[in-house]
Parts: C-alpha cells; sequence; structure tokens
C-alpha cells in the first residue's frame, strides 16, 4: 500500500486475481479505479474495504477521552479487506518481534516472492499462497523469520481457501476455523479479524503493548495487563476493537521502561 498524490493505492489478490487500486476521497465521496483481472471484484467490494457496512449503532462513549477522541476522529470506520490469507500472513510475521522488525521482514518477503501488480504505478502485490506453500521453511530466514513462524505461514498457504471461507461465517465460527490453525492463537485471530473481518469487538490478547496503551488512556497507569485490560474495554463491548482503533489512531503511548527488545538471531532455528 502507498500514498500518492492524495490516492491510496493497495496491491491484492482478489477471488479473481490480482488487482491494484486506488481510492481517492473527493467531495465527500470516495473515487475507485482498478486494473487486473481482479479489477471488477476490487471496485464491487470497495465499499466494504471503505467501512460502508460498518455499524456503530450500541457505541457510546463512557470515558471523556474516548468522547473527544470520536468527535476528532469522526468518520473513522471498522473496515474489511475480505483477503484473509493476506491478513494471516503479516500478522505471523509480527509474532514474538517489534513492529519495526516484522513489517522490515514483510517487506522483504513482498519484494523477493510477490510480483509487480498491474497497473500504472509501481506496487508488488503480496506472495500468492501457491508460491508460499512450496517453499522450504530455510527459504524465510533471509527475511528474519525463523522456523516456528515459517511453518505457520506455510501450512496456512497449503489449506488459504480454508482461511478465506471466514469470510462467510459468523464471527465466533471464524474465530473457531482460524484458532484451529497450529500457530494461529487468540492474538493473531484478532488481528486478522479485525482487518479482514471488521470484527469490531476485537481484542488481541497477548500484545505486548496494549494492555498499558488501554490503561494509559484510560487510567493513567502505565502499566496493566490482559485481565485488568478487559474490564476497561466491558463498558465498549461490542466496539472494543472500535476504542483500540481510534486510541491508536491518536498516538497515544504509555511511558517505556526498560531496555528494548533485544535483536534476534534466526539462523539456527
Amino acid at each position: 500500500m502507498r500514498h500518492e498524490d492524495g490516492a491510496i493505492w493497495r496491491a491484492t489478490r482478489t477471488p479473481a486475481g490480482p488487482a491494484a487500486v486506488q481510492l481517492e476521497h473527493r467531495n465527500g465521496c470516495v473515487d475507485v479505479r482498478a486494473w487486473g483481472s481482479g479489477a471488477e471484484w476490487a471496485v464491487a467490494h470497495a465499499h466494504v474495504l471503505c467501512g460502508e457496512q460498518d455499524d456503530e449503532s450500541g457505541f457510546a462513549a463512557a470515558h471523556p477521552l474516548i468522547a473527544r477522541l470520536r468527535r476528532d476522529f469522526r468518520g473513522i470506520r471498522m473496515t474489511r479487506s475480505l483477503t484473509v490469507f493476506e491478513a494471516v500472513v503479516p500478522t505471523v510475521i509480527l509474532q514474538l518481534v517489534t513492529t519495526e522488525q516484522g513489517r522490515e521482514s514483510y517487506r522483504h518477503l513482498v519484494n523477493a516472492m510477490g510480483e509487480t501488480a498491474p497497473g500504472p504505478v509501481q506496487l508488488r502485490l503480496p506472495p500468492s499462497p501457491q508460491i508460499l506453500a512450496r517453499v522450504p521453511y530455510w527459504t524465510f530466514h533471509r527475511f528474519g523469520i525463523e522456523r516456528r513462524r515459517a511453518d505457520v505461514i506455510i501450512r496456512a498457504a497449503r489449506s488459504s481457501n480454508r482461511l478465506e471461507e471466514t469470510i462467510a461465517m459468523d464471527l465466533p465460527s471464524a474465530y473457531r476455523r482460524l484458532q484451529a490453525f497450529p500457530g494461529v492463537g487468540p492474538w493473531t485471530a484478532a488481528k486478522v479479524a479485525m482487518v479482514a473481518l471488521g470484527d469490531a469487538d476485537a481484542v488481541p490478547l497477548g500484545d505486548y503493548h496494549l494492555p498499558h496503551l488501554v490503561a494509559y488512556a484510560l487510567e493513567g497507569i502505565p502499566r496493566s495487563t490482559d485481565e485488568h485490560m478487559l474490564e476497561l474495554l466491558e463498558p465498549y463491548r461490542g466496539h472494543r476493537a472500535r476504542v483500540i482503533r481510534l486510541l491508536t489512531a491518536a498516538g497515544i503511548g504509555a511511558p517505556r521502561f526498560g531496555p528494548k527488545q533485544p535483536l534476534r538471531d534466526i539462523r539456527s532455528n
């Protein structure tokens, strides 16, 4: 994904084939253009990608900060990419590493194993599940991805159709299907459901920073736990991911103490 001249460009693999999509906000509307064999599908589902189906009824700001952020970020929506495998790969890569490390690993993976997207802007498509299903785990080492995460990605690629079936499921069934994959736990499932399925109530449990962020924003305390985070978010049940989106959009972060997480050497893994 890239931003250029006020537009957002996205390369994706649709059920109809690869596509490059341009989204541009003009006069209260979003203009959509697309290229490639998946262009028609991408345009037809752009309203879902932009969050038109998002329903915030029942969302009440129980905290003054949330009320202010809701005003400041009016119009923020929970979107649905409808591309589950594409959400699984970068999320698995982010497991147990810093955000910077995970993003760098994914960027190198896309550049090395994805192909050029259709359209007038230079974009790379995410690697196809067919490609990732065939590579040995050690191929991922050059991207800073050890065997455990590589095996999760390879298994997911080999069953990518079962992942995509979650789009048509109710959310409890989708979560059960996602977590039936070895290496996909509550944190990964919630991250994927938030992006691909538009789950407005997704809470990634086990996140290193999120409990501290929520507690600092809502109570002013710099350190917390998953259990306390869930207590603080309980008044927003049904919209807990929406609260998380508002807090992260505002750039709120708890104070950091102690050394940074060290870089991992995966050469022997």
